[in-house]
């Protein structure tokens, strides 16, 4: 297939948008392997407690719920004040806050950092989608290049696993702070990273060329929230906005929660082992996503149904999150390396199929907001709320230990969720070839 080659500046918003891709996830992933340690210094209570679940599931979906609604915000303002401006500033916000949050001393501090950090990401993944949707007129060449930069997203999953092993097992070399070597707050500081190369970037970084060329005939309505539910978008809205729930269940029901079960299969072991292993179950979780993308970005050219493209990832999720929670989980470390491999590729692949699906289904001035509900209102609010019912429900789960209860309760929820955005995804509706102007 031949398609249209990229312009230096259309290499450079690739550039810009997969390395906010990549720290998106590098940041978000940044939570299921540093909150049991840092709990364990911030929090008076012990692990497996109704007081240490509750932290833990403050700390998921709080942050979740003000990333909703400021990035619903966000996506709002994406269409009003253009796709650059918003994308750059809150690539800045969640790299600052990423850093302060190194520096906590509470866990109402960490909380508030951490919530800032989601309100970042929330926006930036809108903005940037927007933006390069708009940027390439060629259906083809549109669907790769968000398919393959959103990519970048796993890629930054992986990283993050690397800096926490690093800071792990070489964390004593470090600067001190506040008297030791903690390894999570060096993984939390190195969130400020893609920070530095964007603020030498941005005065090269053009606007959308479709919302410039709105703006400057005055064609360019205000955006408004009530519009994508007036009828021609109103089943379009809804759908998207379960399923994106659906996906986002998965990852923080039950994906998320698998770096605490790991030290129930490495038994007696050292703490320093434990991370260890916990970190490279992460990183084979994460290479699946890798593959998952990757997957997804050669088959989203390839297959033009996208219901059912989506229903094939769903399917698979259907048969390897209860084995995967419900046995390997609690049985065999190996078996669960496999298993989270699968779960990760057949869920992470489906956070693409958003990114190239819903700049489809709405026009330019109403493409940020109507993204932004799907992706704030449906995936961090309604979809990242199945991470503190996992842990609310951990609590009573059948089991022998904490590690056996949280499996269950994982395995509940991931299980239910995907079944779920099966039975929904038959109504999503078809998007047309080319972006609606």
């Amino acid at each position: 297939m031949n398609l249209p080659s990229l312009t230096r500046t259309q290499w450079l918003i690739c550039f810009v948008a997969a390395l906010g891709f990549a720290f998106d996830i590098y940041e978000l992933l940044m939570l299921p392997l540093i909150v049991r340690p840092a709990l364990l210094e911030l929090a008076d209570a012990p692990p497996g407690s109704p007081a240490f679940n509750f932290w833990v599931g403050l700390l998921f979906y709080a942050p979740a719920v003000f990333g909703g609604i400021f990035g619903l915000l966000g996506g709002w303002l994406t269409d009003k004040l253009g796709r650059r401006r918003v994308l750059v500033w809150s690539i800045l916000l969640y790299g600052f806050s990423a850093f302060a949050a190194g520096f906590s001393t509470s866990p109402e501090m960490l909380l508030f950092f951490r919530c800032t950090t989601f309100i970042g990401v929330s926006v930036e993944f809108v903005a940037a989608i927007a933006w390069l949707a708009e940027l390439f007129a060629d259906q083809k060449q549109r669907e790769a290049v968000l398919g393959w930069t959103q990519a970048f997203s796993s890629v930054g999953g992986i990283l993050v696993t690397g800096a926490y092993y690093l800071a792990v097992t070489y964390g004593s070399s470090f600067p001190e702070i506040y008297g030791g070597h903690e390894a999570w707050r060096y993984t939390l500081i190195s969130g400020l990273i893609p920070a530095i190369p964007l603020m030498i970037i941005r005065p090269f970084l053009p606007e959308s060329p479709m919302w410039e060329k709105k703006r400057a005939e005055g064609a360019l309505r205000r955006p408004s929230i009530g519009e994508i539910f007036q009828p021609r978008y109103f089943r379009t809205t809804v759908v998207t906005t379960i399923l994106v729930a659906c996906s986002y269940g998965a990852a923080f029901g039950a994906i998320q929660h698998v770096p605490r079960i790991v030290p129930g299969l490495v038994g007696d072991a050292t703490r320093l082992l434990q991370e260890q292993t916990v970190s490279q179950v992460q990183a084979i979780q994460e290479v699946g996503g890798v593959a998952g993308r990757v997957l997804l970005a050669i088959l989203v050219v390839m297959i033009v149904a996208r219901g059912r493209l989506l229903r094939g990832f769903q399917i698979a999720g259907l048969i390897a999150f209860p084995l995967v929670f419900f046995y390997a989980a609690t049985n065999n470390l190996v078996m669960l390396q496999v298993g989270m491999f699968v779960a990760g590729l057949v869920t992470v692949a489906q956070f693409s199929f958003w990114g190239n699906y819903l700049p489809r289904v709405y026009p330019t001035r109403l493409r940020g907001t109507g993204e932004s509900f799907a992706a704030n209102i449906g995936g961090r609010m309604l979809g990242t709320f199945a991470a503190l019912l996992t842990t609310q429900l951990a609590t009573i789960a059948p089991g022998g230990d904490e590690f056996v209860k949280l499996a269950f309760a994982a395995g509940v929820v991931g299980t239910a969720v995907y079944a779920i955005g099966f039975i929904t995804s038959f109504w999503l509706p078809e998007p047309g070839e080319q972006l609606e102007d």
